[in-house]
Protein backbone atom coordinates (compact mmCIF):
# COMPACT_ATOMS: atom_id res chain seq x y z
CA UNK A 1 0.00 0.00 0.00
CA UNK A 2 1.30 3.51 -1.04
CA UNK A 3 1.61 6.11 1.69
CA UNK A 4 -0.61 8.25 0.45
CA UNK A 5 -3.22 5.30 0.81
CA UNK A 6 -2.21 4.92 4.60
CA UNK A 7 -2.82 8.37 5.33
CA UNK A 8 -5.76 8.68 3.97
CA UNK A 9 -7.14 5.27 5.95
CA UNK A 10 -5.52 7.03 8.53
CA UNK A 11 -7.25 10.52 8.52
CA UNK A 12 -10.54 8.45 8.71
CA UNK A 13 -11.50 7.19 12.70
CA UNK A 14 -13.02 4.17 11.21
CA UNK A 15 -10.03 2.97 9.26
CA UNK A 16 -6.84 4.75 11.37
CA UNK A 17 -6.15 1.37 13.49
CA UNK A 18 -5.71 -0.79 10.19
CA UNK A 19 -3.87 2.23 8.66
CA UNK A 20 -1.39 2.56 11.56
CA UNK A 21 -1.16 -1.17 11.28
CA UNK A 22 0.04 -1.44 7.59
CA UNK A 23 2.06 1.86 8.42
CA UNK A 24 3.90 -0.06 10.83
CA UNK A 25 4.28 -3.33 9.05
CA UNK A 26 5.58 -0.87 5.81
CA UNK A 27 8.49 0.42 7.92
CA UNK A 28 9.03 -2.02 11.42
CA UNK A 29 11.99 -3.75 9.70
CA UNK A 30 13.39 -0.44 8.08
CA UNK A 31 13.06 1.48 11.11
CA UNK A 32 14.72 -1.49 13.31
CA UNK A 33 17.84 -2.06 11.25
CA UNK A 34 18.32 1.27 11.30
CA UNK A 35 18.17 1.81 14.92
CA UNK A 36 19.83 -1.44 15.56
CA UNK A 37 23.04 -0.02 13.75
CA UNK A 38 23.12 3.07 16.06
CA UNK A 39 22.35 1.40 19.54
CA UNK A 40 23.85 -2.07 18.56
CA UNK A 41 21.88 -3.89 21.22
CA UNK A 42 18.61 -5.68 20.70
CA UNK A 43 16.88 -4.84 23.51
CA UNK A 44 18.03 -1.52 23.11
CA UNK A 45 16.79 -1.25 19.19
CA UNK A 46 13.37 -2.94 20.14
CA UNK A 47 12.49 -0.75 22.66
CA UNK A 48 13.38 2.61 20.50
CA UNK A 49 11.45 0.80 17.47
CA UNK A 50 8.35 0.31 20.20
CA UNK A 51 9.08 4.44 21.21
CA UNK A 52 9.34 5.54 17.14
CA UNK A 53 5.80 4.05 16.48
CA UNK A 54 4.00 5.41 19.46
CA UNK A 55 5.20 9.24 18.58
CA UNK A 56 4.71 8.52 15.22
CA UNK A 57 1.02 7.01 16.14
CA UNK A 58 0.38 10.36 18.38
CA UNK A 59 2.12 12.87 15.66
CA UNK A 60 0.87 11.39 12.43
CA UNK A 61 -2.19 13.62 12.08
CA UNK A 62 -0.22 16.51 12.07
CA UNK A 63 2.09 15.14 9.60
CA UNK A 64 1.83 18.21 6.51
CA UNK A 65 3.49 15.86 4.16
CA UNK A 66 6.04 18.53 2.83
CA UNK A 67 8.18 15.72 3.36
CA UNK A 68 8.16 11.44 2.47
CA UNK A 69 6.51 9.80 5.12
CA UNK A 70 9.25 7.02 5.13
CA UNK A 71 11.70 10.14 5.83
CA UNK A 72 9.90 12.11 8.46
CA UNK A 73 9.70 8.07 10.50
CA UNK A 74 13.26 7.90 9.76
CA UNK A 75 13.34 11.60 11.62
CA UNK A 76 12.14 10.43 14.15
CA UNK A 77 14.29 7.32 14.55
CA UNK A 78 17.05 9.15 13.95
CA UNK A 79 16.14 11.44 16.94
CA UNK A 80 15.55 8.57 19.47
CA UNK A 81 18.52 7.22 18.66
CA UNK A 82 20.66 10.27 19.20
CA UNK A 83 18.59 11.26 22.21
CA UNK A 84 18.97 7.60 23.73
CA UNK A 85 22.91 7.55 23.23
CA UNK A 86 23.60 10.92 24.92
CA UNK A 87 20.87 9.78 27.91
CA UNK A 88 23.14 6.92 28.41
CA UNK A 89 26.77 8.68 28.62
CA UNK A 90 24.93 11.22 30.71
CA UNK A 91 23.27 8.47 32.69
CA UNK A 92 26.36 6.64 33.24
CA UNK A 93 28.59 9.34 33.15
CA UNK A 94 30.44 7.87 30.30
CA UNK A 95 33.10 9.36 27.78
CA UNK A 96 32.23 9.19 24.25
CA UNK A 97 34.79 6.21 23.67
CA UNK A 98 33.47 4.07 27.16
CA UNK A 99 29.97 4.02 25.59
CA UNK A 100 31.67 2.97 22.13
CA UNK A 101 34.03 0.38 24.23
CA UNK A 102 30.45 -0.91 25.78
CA UNK A 103 28.85 -1.38 22.40
CA UNK A 104 31.79 -2.95 20.66
CA UNK A 105 31.75 -5.69 23.28
CA UNK A 106 27.95 -6.11 22.53
CA UNK A 107 29.12 -6.44 18.47
CA UNK A 108 31.84 -9.27 19.37
CA UNK A 109 29.26 -11.50 21.43
CA UNK A 110 26.41 -11.23 18.90
CA UNK A 111 26.44 -14.32 17.26
CA UNK A 112 25.09 -12.91 13.88
CA UNK A 113 28.51 -11.81 13.08
CA UNK A 114 30.51 -14.92 14.57
CA UNK A 115 33.38 -16.16 12.14
CA UNK A 116 32.90 -12.78 10.10
CA UNK A 117 36.29 -11.15 11.00
CA UNK A 118 35.87 -8.06 7.98
CA UNK A 119 32.06 -7.54 9.00
CA UNK A 120 33.06 -7.25 12.48
CA UNK A 121 36.47 -5.14 12.20
CA UNK A 122 33.62 -2.78 9.93
CA UNK A 123 31.66 -2.52 12.46
CA UNK A 124 34.04 -1.62 15.38
CA UNK A 125 35.20 1.04 13.46
CA UNK A 126 31.92 2.37 12.61
CA UNK A 127 31.66 2.66 16.60
CA UNK A 128 34.96 4.52 16.91
CA UNK A 129 33.01 7.33 15.17
CA UNK A 130 31.07 10.14 16.65
CA UNK A 131 27.26 9.82 16.63
CA UNK A 132 26.17 11.74 14.01
CA UNK A 133 29.10 10.10 11.74
CA UNK A 134 28.11 6.70 12.53
CA UNK A 135 24.31 7.89 11.67
CA UNK A 136 25.54 9.24 8.36
CA UNK A 137 27.78 6.58 7.73
CA UNK A 138 24.80 3.95 8.21
CA UNK A 139 22.48 6.16 6.20
CA UNK A 140 25.12 5.95 3.33
CA UNK A 141 26.75 2.70 3.30
CA UNK A 142 23.69 0.44 4.45
CA UNK A 143 20.59 2.37 3.31
CA UNK A 144 22.11 3.91 0.12
CA UNK A 145 20.18 6.69 1.31
CA UNK A 146 20.59 9.51 -1.21
CA UNK A 147 22.22 12.54 0.48
CA UNK A 148 19.21 15.08 -0.39
CA UNK A 149 17.39 12.49 1.39
CA UNK A 150 19.36 12.26 4.68
CA UNK A 151 19.33 16.25 4.70
CA UNK A 152 15.55 15.84 4.86
CA UNK A 153 16.40 13.18 7.86
CA UNK A 154 18.75 14.90 9.37
CA UNK A 155 18.39 18.85 9.28
CA UNK A 156 21.82 18.87 7.78
CA UNK A 157 23.02 20.55 4.38
CA UNK A 158 23.83 18.49 1.51
CA UNK A 159 27.25 19.61 1.60
CA UNK A 160 27.74 18.83 4.85
CA UNK A 161 27.04 15.64 4.61
CA UNK A 162 29.02 15.02 2.03
CA UNK A 163 31.95 15.50 4.21
CA UNK A 164 30.62 13.94 7.25
CA UNK A 165 30.58 10.68 5.09
CA UNK A 166 33.89 11.10 3.70
CA UNK A 167 35.76 11.46 6.79
CA UNK A 168 33.99 8.89 8.39
CA UNK A 169 35.10 6.39 5.57
CA UNK A 170 38.31 7.66 5.91
CA UNK A 171 38.52 7.17 9.86
CA UNK A 172 36.90 3.39 8.82
CA UNK A 173 39.38 2.29 5.98
CA UNK A 174 42.35 3.45 8.83
CA UNK A 175 40.45 1.50 11.70
CA UNK A 176 40.36 -1.90 9.32
CA UNK A 177 43.34 -0.91 7.52
CA UNK A 178 45.30 -1.03 11.03
CA UNK A 179 43.21 -3.49 12.91
CA UNK A 180 43.65 -6.03 10.01
CA UNK A 181 47.18 -5.98 9.74
CA UNK A 182 47.50 -7.05 13.59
Amino acid sequence: MEDHEILLKFQDPASRNLAFNQLVRKYQSKVYWHVRKMVIDHDDADDLTQDVFIKVWKHLENFRQDAQLFTWIYRIATNECLNFLSSKRRKFLLPLTDVGAELAAKIEADPALAGDEIELKLQQAILRLPDKQRLVFNLRYYDEMPYEQMAEVTGTSVGALKASYHHAVKKVEEYVTRHTAD
